[in-house]
Parts: C-alpha cells; structure tokens; sequence
C-alpha cells in the first residue's frame, strides 16, 4: 500500500528504520530502504535548505544530474538561501569585524538568526548544519543517517566562520568534509547533498547500487569493467564473464578488502 504522503513523513522512522542511536549494520540499514521502496510502501519526503552568501554557486549544482532528478520525481526539495535577503542592514551587509582584534571577517548573528527562525516557523528541522572545518568528518555513516531525516538546514559558513553565539544557540551538528579550508562552505554543502540524496529511496535507477558503494561496510569497492571484454589487450577478469555469481561474490568481496588494505588501512580499524 502506498501511504499519503503527509502520514508517511511523519511515520516513516519510527516504524521501519534505524534512528540515529542504533548501531545497526548500515548494509542492513540500507536493504531496509531498498525493500521497503520496492514494495511500494512511500516513505520519503525530504526538504534541504541551504542559507548561503553566495547562492549562485549552488543553484546551478542543485537543479543538475541526481539532485535534479530527485526533485522532478517529487522526492526532494532543496531550497538555497539568499543570506542576504535577512539582514537589517542597509547596505546588505552580514558581517562584520571580530571582537579581540582578530584577522578576517566574521558572519553576524542578526540575518543567521532571522533566516533559520523563518524557516523553522514553517517547519520542524531534524538537524541544523553547519559546514566547518573544525566540525565532525562526514562520512557515509553519516550520509546513511542524515538520509533519513525530513528536513534539514545547511548553513554555509564563509568570511572567518559565523559568530560562535549561533553555534551554541542555533546548530544541532558541524560537519566537515576533510582537514583543509575552502573560502566558504558551499562546495562542502553541494557534496553533503549529493551524497545524502542519493540515498533517498527511488532517486538511484538502480538502489541496489548504493549497497555495493565504496565505505559501505567500511570497505573500498571492487573494481567494476564493461564491455566490450577485450580492449587493446587489456582483459576483463575471467571470472566476472563466467556467470556464477557465488564465485563472482566471493572475488568481489576478496578485491574489496585488497582495495581496502592497500588504499585506506585505517578503514579496518573503525
């Protein structure tokens, strides 16, 4: 049965799928999405708003590839904010100069504070984002759990960062996307959603895929070759043309941990 669509975005978590405190096996997390899609059970609406100060490196990316695809299907919507739009001052400005003499600029509170309190006057947000390099690393655990939110608020940071009041007052989560600092947070945005709205349930042509993605399992995944079987003397693996897909399993598995010990050894420890 195919829920309506308000009932099932208010009881999609609690009946099928891991909260954020379960430490289930993300494979198993994710056969769980594939099934409960497959038979028909609509589960997912989600809602990314993005509040940035520079929109124009967002709106082209959004509205390209899987997000758009996403969107068309009517499975996400992703908005991208105008900082801009919320401040009181007259010159559209949103920062300012730190207190305590410090280099740079930093972001104020006044428009941060009126942008994410409109939006949560609309809805309820399952998290509040900060894009920081100081924030937690994302990975694909977390890409798995922030898929199965509703709705979510990226904040882009920019300048020097954001005045730490919002931090304490506003975010529920600082995310990183690797130990290096970009001008601002928006290319970190754009990766955040790509890799989280692919996930959703019917946005992938093909949702068994995201089973065998590399970090699923904490593991690299094996390397994939297409036709035709012979180029130019390089050669296809024989087992792949052989058709026993027990066998075939197995080398996938075996070239995984490979791929896995020789590239990312500090995968096997988590």
């Amino acid at each position: 049965m195919v829920c309506p669509q308000p009932k099932c975005a208010k009881t999609r978590l609690s009946a099928f799928v891991a909260t954020e405190n379960n430490h289930e096996n993300i494979s198993q997390h994710i056969v769980k999405i594939v099934f409960l899609h497959q038979n028909n059970v609509k589960l997912f609406f989600m809602r990314i708003d993005i509040i940035t100060v520079l929109p124009e490196m967002l709106e082209g990316f959004v509205n390209t590839s899987i997000l758009a695809r996403a969107q068309k299907k009517g499975l996400v919507e992703i908005h991208v904010h105008n900082l801009r739009d919320y401040t009181t001052d007259k010159h559209r400005r949103v920062d300012d100069y730190p207190f305590g003499g410090f280099a740079g600029m930093v972001m104020q509170c006044q428009p941060i504070d009126a942008c994410i309190s409109a939006l949560k006057a609309q809805r309820d947000y399952d998290e509040i984002i900060f894009t920081t390099p100081d924030g937690e690393q994302f990975d694909q655990p977390m890409a798995n759990q922030l898929s199965m939110k509703e709705n979510i608020i990226i904040l882009c940071g920019h300048y020097k960062g954001i005045d730490y009041r919002i931090r304490e007052h506003l975010i529920t989560k600082e995310v990183s996307i690797g130990d290096y600092v970009l001008t601002g947070g928006e290319l970190a945005a754009g990766v955040m959603a790509d890799a989280v709205v692919r996930l959703v349930p019917g946005v992938l042509s093909d949702e068994q895929s995201a089973l065998s993605d590399s970090f699923q399992d904490n593991l690299l995944a094996a390397p994939v070759y297409t036709r035709p079987a012979d180029y130019k003397g390089w050669k296809v693996p024989e087992i792949l043309l052989s058709g026993h897909d027990a066998k075939i399993k197995e080398w996938e598995l075996t070239q995984s941990l490979e791929r896995t010990k020789r590239l990312r050894p500090d995968l096997l420890e988590k």
